[in-house]
């Protein structure tokens, strides 16, 4: 049976700063990410298998990305936790706010790394990462393909 590649989209808003950064992002300021996730697989080829002919659920698909990413980023506000932003981070904190302290600068390519390592663990076995595209605003985005990370 063919290899089938399945996408699935999902949208969250998150807020971030990029320290160090020589641009207006150096400024706290969010945006509403678009994200496409992409799997690939042999669609279930067992006749008396609940989930014939698909390579996976799109439920499934959607409890993974959702639970692990869109759950966590939305509406959060994302800093690396090796800059200065620390002290704003925990202001906001105890003011009730989310936020995420992470091991990497917030841009929308570490972002799109970080999402694809948390995919990859959670797909089952039969199943593989293809490709992520975390879209930041109308014409801008990032993209993650296994091929390129062998």
């Amino acid at each position: 049976m063919s290899n089938i590649r399945i996408t699935k989209q999902f949208s969250f808003e998150t807020g971030h700063a990029l320290y160090g950064y020589d641009g207006k992002c150096r400024n706290v300021h969010g945006h509403s990410y678009r994200l496409s996730v992409t799997v690939i697989g042999t669609p279930i080829s067992d006749t008396s298998n609940v989930k014939y002919g698909m390579v996976i659920d799109f439920s499934d698909l959607k409890k993974i990305v959702k639970e692990d990413i869109v759950d966590v980023f939305d509406h959060a506000t994302v800093f690396n936790k090796n800059t200065p932003h620390v002290e704003l981070a925990k202001e906001l904190s105890d003011r009730g706010h989310s936020v995420l302290l992470v091991d990497y600068q917030p841009t929308s390519e570490m972002m799109v790394i970080d999402f694809a390592e948390k995919i990859k663990i959670r797909l089952p076995k039969n199943i593989t990462l293809h490709s992520l595209r975390l879209q930041e605003t109308a014409t801008s985005y990032a993209e993650w393909f296994a091929s390129d990370n062998l």
